[in-house]
C-alpha cells in the first residue's frame, strides 16, 4: 500500500499531512505528486471528489519551500474559476504549510482591494486568484507575473464554460516561458485539449478514471416530475429520506431565492448561496452549513465545484442542469473521502433533452426513484400514508352524494316552478292571485315601486320644455341653494 511517506514528500510536510488525518494518498494523488517534484508539466484528469487540489498543493510546498520572495511578483500562480473553489486552495495551503515559511495571498472579487495590494506589496510565495481579479490588479499595474515559477489552472473545463479561456490565454502570455504548468480538470473537452497544447511542454498525461463518471460511492436517481411539483416532492425527500446535510441545486439565481424562502417558510433551516450575494455574506453562509447552524444550502452552480464540506449526504438538482459536465460536479459534493451519498434530478418534461445528454456523458442511465428505493425507515410511515390515501376518497364520496340525495327528497322544490308559472298566468289574468297569499305581498311591494318611477318619469315627459341655460335634469337639494 502506498503512503505518503513513498512519494518524496519532506518530513515536515508528512507531518502536516498526519496532522490532517490523512494516511493514505488517492489514486491522482500518488501519481500526480511525484511528477510535480520532478518539475514535469501535467494535465490531471480525475472526476470530483478524488483529492486533485491536495495533488498540487502539497509538492508546491515542498517546491517553493527554498527560495526568496519579491515585492509584486508572486513565485506561483493557481487560477481558479470561482471565489469559494479559490478560498478553499487557500485554506489547504493554511493547513498544510503550517510548518513552513511560506506567504500566500488571495485575490478574488467582491471584497476590497486594498489588504490584497498590500500583501502584494510584501511579496508572496503562493498567489490564488479568480481570473477577473488578477486582469484587474495586472491592468492597474499592481502585480507583475514574470517572476512565476509555477502555474496551476485548476478545473479547466469550468474556466471554459464560465467564457475565461481568452483570459487564461492572456495570462499565460505574460508568464516567463521556462515554468512548470499544471492542468487540472474533471473533464478534457476539445478546447481545453487546445488550450493545453498551447501552454504546455511535453505534458504528462494522469487519468485515474474515465472522463465524465460518476463517483461509485454516490446512489443517483431521477424523478420524473411536474415543474409546479419539484417544491412539494423535494419536502417529501428532505422529511423522509434520512437527511443530514444537502445543497440544493438549481439553474437560476431567482429559483434559488424562492426556494429557500419556501423551504424556511416549511420549517426547514436552510440558507443560499448565488452570484447575487456579495463574498462576506457567501463566506458566512458557507461557515453557517459548516457548522451546522443550517443543514440546507440552496445554491446557483458557482457552488457546484470544488466545495470540499464533509458530510454532505444528499444533493438535489432541483433543476437539470443545462451543461451535463455540471451534473457530475453537482453530485460531487456527496459522496465525497470514501462516505456514501445520494443525490436526486428533478426531471420536469422540458427537462428530456439535458438528462438525456448527461446519460450519454456518462455513459449509464439513472434509474428512476421507486418503492424499492425508499429508505428503511418509511415502510412503517407507509401504511399510514397509503391508508390515509385509501380513507380519503371514502371521506370524499358522501361529500359527493349529500347533494344528490337532497334534491331527490326535497320534492317541495318543484312547487316554485310551478308557482313561477301561475305568476306568469297571473299577469294575465289578476283575479286568480287573490287565491295565492304568497302573491299580494310580493305584488304590493312591487307595485308601488314600478308605479313612482313611472309617474316620475311621465312627469318628467310631461313637463313643459326647460328655457336654454337652466338646468335640465333633477335636482338634488344642494343644487336647488341660491336657484330660486
Amino acid at each position: 500500500m502506498t503512503t505518503f511517506a513513498d512519494l518524496g514528500l519532506s518530513p515536515e510536510l508528512l507531518k502536516a499531512v498526519d496532522a490532517a488525518g490523512y494516511t493514505e494518498p488517492t489514486p491522482i494523488q500518488a501519481e500526480a505528486i511525484p511528477a510535480v517534484l520532478m518539475m514535469k508539466d501535467l494535465i490531471g484528469i480525475a472526476q470530483t471528489g478524488t483529492g486533485k487540489t491536495a495533488s498540487f498543493v502539497l509538492p508546491m510546498i515542498d517546491v517553493l519551500a527554498s527560495g526568496r520572495r519579491r515585492a509584486l511578483m508572486p513565485r506561483s500562480l493557481i487560477l481558479e474559476p470561482t471565489r469559494e473553489l479559490a478560498a478553499q486552495v487557500a485554506e489547504n495551503f493554511e493547513k498544510y504549510g503550517v510548518n513552513h515559511d511560506l506567504k500566500m495571498a488571495l485575490l478574488i472579487g467582491g471584497v476590497q482591494m486594498g489588504d490584497q495590494v498590500k500583501a502584494l506589496n510584501e511579496g508572496v510565495d503562493v498567489l490564488i486568484a479568480t481570473p477577473g481579479r488578477l486582469m484587474d490588479l495586472f491592468e492597474r499595474g499592481k502585480i507583475m507575473l514574470n517572476a512565476c515559477e509555477l502555474v496551476v489552472i485548476d478545473e479547466a473545463d469550468r474556466m471554459l464554460d464560465m467564457g475565461f479561456i481568452p483570459d487564461i490565454e492572456f495570462i499565460c502570455s505574460k508568464l516567463p516561458e521556462q515554468r512548470q504548468t499544471m492542468l487540472f480538470s474533471a473533464t478534457m473537452p476539445p478546447p481545453i485539449a487546445k488550450l493545453a497544447k498551447q501552454f504546455l511542454n511535453n505534458p504528462k498525461r494522469i487519468e485515474v478514471s474515465r472522463a465524465a463518471s460518476t463517483n461509485e460511492n454516490i446512489t443517483a436517481f431521477k424523478i420524473p416530475v411536474k415543474t409546479r411539483e419539484k417544491g412539494e416532492t423535494l419536502r417529501w425527500l428532505l422529511r423522509n429520506d434520512l437527511v443530514e446535510t444537502a445543497i440544493v441545486f438549481a439553474n437560476r439565481k431567482t429559483t434559488v431565492r424562492e426556494l429557500n424562502k419556501s423551504l424556511q417558510s416549511h420549517g426547514f433551516a436552510s440558507g443560499e448561496i448565488h452570484g447575487d450575494i456579495d463574498q462576506n455574506q457567501r463566506n458566512k453562509e458557507l461557515q453557517r452549513f459548516k457548522d451546522g447552524e443550517i443543514n440546507i444550502l440552496v445554491a446557483s452552480d458557482v457552488a457546484a465545484r470544488g466545495l470540499d464540506i464533509k458530510g454532505v449526504s444528499h444533493v438535489f438538482n432541483f433543476d437539470t442542469p443545462w451543461h451535463p459536465d455540471d451534473y457530475v460536479h453537482r453530485i460531487g459534493r456527496t459522496g465525497r473521502a470514501g462516505a456514501k451519498g445520494r443525490a436526486f434530478t428533478f426531471v420536469a418534461p422540458e427537462d428530456a433533452e439535458a438528462i438525456d445528454n448527461v446519460e450519454k456523458l456518462t455513459g449509464a442511465k439513472v434509474p428512476v426513484f421507486g418503492k424499492k428505493d425508499v429508505r428503511v425507515e418509511l415502510p412503517q410511515a407507509q401504511p399510514e400514508q397509503e391508508k390515509a390515501k385509501a380513507e380519503k376518497p371514502k371521506a370524499e364520496k358522501p361529500k359527493r352524494e349529500e347533494p344528490a340525495e337532497v334534491e331527490q327528497d326535497e320534492k317541495p322544490r318543484e312547487k316554485p316552478k310551478r308557482s313561477r308559472a301561475k305568476r306568469d298566468d297571473d299577469r294575465q289574468d289578476e283575479g286568480k292571485s287573490e287565491n295565492r297569499p304568497e302573491n299580494k305581498p310580493r305584488r304590493e311591494k312591487s307595485e308601488p315601486r314600478d308605479e313612482k318611477p313611472r309617474q316620475n318619469r311621465r312627469r318628467n315627459e310631461d313637463d313643459e320644455p326647460v328655457p336654454a341655460g337652466e338646468w335640465n335634469g333633477p335636482k338634488p337639494g344642494f343644487l336647488g341653494v341660491g336657484f330660486d
